[in-house]
């Protein structure tokens, strides 16, 4: 069987007709040691076709095609055209030699052409890119160098395009950088702290807060320059008069030692840095909040910024975060102990990350495994709506939320969430009609309500049903007699009525004649009950006569 090779190149589709393998062997060893010899494996492999690509664009086109498994058009009519055509309802008598083998299935299943891409096609293959100038005599060796340069950036700049308001790397770095400024913060703030309260101990116990506490050691510097005109502008930095006051007078009886002015000099200084270092901060939550709604919107909706941002860098990206399952989205950030559960057998961590969002703290000791769980499958849809939709939207996440909020009153209350189809059909409404929230808020409580009566109905049908006393025989095909009972009396009771209304003339025969009526009832009833009655009682003893034998 004839063998033919498509080599794919930076200028074109070359096609090979391995006509002379047996000169060089038909192992992979031989073809490795002949690949560098020029003449023998000239002589192995010729050319039979090339087709140059028309320009730079299409030259990337085909390269992303062949990267991705997929045969073009222009390959298509490439190899229909060069490659001998079988006879109709036969099988071709030869194969055609791929790099890919995804190209290659893709080309089977189209056309017909038997492909094949193994050890040895691929030697083959190797040894046609090392002479590849050589068997194209038009082709000059800077030529293909400048066409491989030109694909190369063109396609690693494809491939690494992104959107530049959607970029995963900067909230990674954001969250990253703003742990560590809050642990440098607080360490800074207890070295404010105590180095001012070698001049003015008693500070502390009035303030407590870090920031507040730098910008009135660098407001104060001097405690004893401190008097009742400072107080407005203390209460200022306060934002209470009477802790301005009560500043300034333990500054009068303070039991702290003087420092010299260059010591407060530097207390004053790293003061300012703390004071800095705070509102830049401040400033960097912002941008991580505004980085989230950008990038993953849904997810930001449904967990929060920062807890978010947590999981994204802790997956590596958005995409990777999109990829894992629900259920190791759960225990992200618990490497440590779910490992050491396996190695000592023990219990495995039912959360990570996820445990400092908000609905973890809220749902009861024995129901935080279950919200976990439930709370990392919305997570994991709203990572990768995120992550693979195009349209940026929020409305997935807020749906997600609310289905959180109601699993949360379903395990406190008990009240019946909605359906996730459902949930998920009013979120593309709402999302391609534009409807607006309080529509969905409305349908949310008919819902329950509707959901609440049916409860109320079953509830009232299962007392109605405890209230009767006997059990109905549906096999024998009997009624109650307890419910026959009482749809007499209900009978009767109607009868009274209407004869005491409509009846004030009737005459005493009447009334006489109802009587015996009444009686002959409730001798039917009684009638009914006693057959009932007797095969209980037979019952009975022949239960007791079974007792009775087993104690023998």
């Amino acid at each position: 069987m004839a063998l033919y090779l498509l080599f794919e190149s930076a200028s074109g589709y070359g096609l090979f007709h391995a006509y002379g393998i047996d000169e060089i062997g038909q192992s992979v060893e031989a073809v490795r040691s002949s690949v560098l010899d020029l003449d023998r494996f000239g002589k192995a492999v010729k050319l039979t076709a090339f087709n140059p690509f028309s320009s730079a664009v299409d030259a990337l086109n085909q390269c992303n095609a062949i990267s991705e498994g997929i045969m073009t058009d222009e390959l298509r009519s490439f190899l229909e055209l060069n490659l001998p055509k079988p006879k109709e309802g036969k099988k071709a008598k030869y194969s055609l030699g791929v790099v890919e083998p995804k190209v290659g299935s893709h080309i089977s299943e189209v056309t017909g052409i038997p492909c094949q891409s193994n050890e040895f096609v691929q030697e083959l293959l190797r040894g046609v890119r090392l002479h590849f100038d050589r068997f194209i005599n038009e082709l000059k060796d800077s030529d293909l160098e400048k066409a491989q340069l030109g694909l190369g950036h063109s396609y690693s700049r494809a491939k690494v395009k992104f959107n530049v308001n959607r970029v995963d790397n900067m909230v990674i770095q954001a969250i990253f950088l703003l742990d560590t400024l809050d642990k440098d913060i607080n360490s800074f703030s207890m070295r404010v702290r105590e180095w001012f309260s070698w001049h003015f101990p008693e500070l502390v116990k009035i303030v407590n807060d870090n920031y507040l506490y730098a910008k009135l050691a660098k407001f104060i510097v001097n405690k004893s320059d401190l008097a009742e005109k400072d107080i407005p502008a203390l209460a200022d930095i306060v934002g209470d008069e009477d802790k301005a006051k009560e500043i300034v007078e333990a500054a009068k009886a303070s039991m702290g030692q003087d420092l010299s002015p260059v010591d407060l000099i530097n207390v004053q200084q790293f003061a300012q840095r703390v004071m800095n270092l705070s509102e830049y901060r401040k400033n960097l939550y912002e941008y991580l909040v505004t980085k989230m709604n950008d990038i993953a919107p849904n997810l930001t909706s449904l967990i929060g910024e920062v807890v978010g941002a947590r999981l994204i860098s802790h997956a590596g990206s958005l995409s990777n975060l999109a990829k894992c399952a629900a259920s190791t989205l759960q225990i992200l950030g618990a490497e440590k102990a779910l490992f050491r559960a396996l190695k000592t057998r023990g219990n495995t961590p039912k959360y990570g990350l996820i445990f400092h969002s908000s609905f973890i703290g809220r749902a009861s000791t024995k129901n935080k495994g279950r919200m976990a769980r439930y709370l990392a499958n919305k997570c994991s849809i709203a990572s990768r709506i995120d992550c693979y939709s195009e349209a940026s939207t929020s409305v997935f996440g807020q749906k997600l939320r609310e289905q959180v909020e109601e699993r949360l009153e379903f395990y406190d209350k008990g009240v019946a969430p909605r359906k996730n189809l459902d949930v998920m059909k009013a979120a593309i409404d709402s999302m391609v009609n534009g409807t607006s929230m309080d529509d969905d808020d409305n349908q949310k409580t008919d819902a329950s309500a509707k959901k609440s009566k049916k409860k109320k109905t079953k509830a009232e049908a299962d007392g109605d049903a405890m209230d009767v006393d006997k059990p109905s025989n549906v096999a024998d095909g009997e009624a109650e007699p307890g419910t026959e009972k009482k749809k007499k009396k209900k009978k009767h009771k109607l009868e009274e009525a209407q004869e005491e209304n409509g009846a004030a003339h009737a005459n005493g025969d009447a009334e006489a004649t109802e009587t015996p009526k009444k009686k002959k009832k409730s001798r039917e009833v009684s009638e009914e009950a006693e057959p009932k009655t007797a095969t209980e009682g037979k019952k009975k003893k022949k239960k007791k006569k079974a007792k009775a034998e087993d104690d023998e």
